[in-house]
């Protein structure tokens, strides 16, 4: 167990670390330190400092794990001196200069950005009705209805902001791709994981919404990003 890195997950908009609850026993069980943290969402230099902050509060080496924005969080929260290498499951891996929305307009907008509504603060939140379909089509009606309830939004800012250097440049990354994703093109999260240069890409027929999904196989692939590290 004391050979074990440390795990910080980073959730993604439109969601809290909640998000992570059917992964973590997985992890714990397995013997991991297990942390998640749970990010403002209100620009993106914000989430990076929160999540540098408790990576670096961890004290041994420390793997993060990003889903959807978060993505673009760890790229920047992963230059802290303990982090050891980035998971990115279905997610943004911004370079230098690139904004959320910049990367969005690669490609036709996914069908789920037809749900996004802003509100009078600047925050943005997903459509209760097209929650199910476009960010968790693969999970129960139920869990769609609890995860809808219970969104946080994010600052509509967090997709103009421009990412700094990644630290993908200089440590090692893995990568999953949703292949049926309604909220970031599944082509786009190819060219991205292709663009940071991982370990290992995997393809899952997921949703978005891989990281409650498919947590079985995204515990293996943390599994194998420590092993090779």
């Amino acid at each position: 167990m004391s050979n074990l890195p440390n795990i910080l997950l980073v959730h993604g908009a439109w969601g809290d670390a909640s998000h992570w609850r059917h992964l973590i026993p997985l992890l714990l069980d397995a013997g991991y330190r297990v942390s998640a943290v749970q990010n403002p969402l209100t620009s993106l230099a914000d989430d990076v400092a929160r999540t540098r902050k408790l990576a670096e509060s961890l004290g041994g080496p420390t793997l993060l794990v990003g889903h959807s924005y978060g993505g673009a969080v760890i790229s920047g929260a992963g230059h802290a001196a303990n982090v050891v290498g980035l998971v990115f499951v279905a997610a943004f891996a911004p370079d230098e200069g690139d904004s959320l929305g910049g990367i969005f307009a690669r490609a036709e907008p996914p069908q789920g950005a037809s749900g996004i509504r802003p509100d009078a603060e600047g925050f943005l939140w997903l459509e209760g009705d097209s929650f199910h379909a476009n960010f968790c089509a693969d999970l129960p009606e139920r869990d769609a209805q609890v995860m809808a309830v219970t969104q946080k939004p994010i600052a509509a800012r967090c997709f103009e902001d421009k990412a700094g250097a990644p630290a993908w440049r200089g440590k090692p990354s893995w990568y999953q791709v949703s292949s049926s994703d309604h909220m970031i093109p599944p082509a786009t999260q190819a060219w991205m994981a292709e663009r940071i240069g991982t370990r290992k890409t995997i393809t899952l027929d997921a949703s978005h919404a891989s990281l409650a999904s498919r947590p079985r196989e995204i515990f293996e692939l943390i599994g194998e990003a420590v092993k090779s590290l």
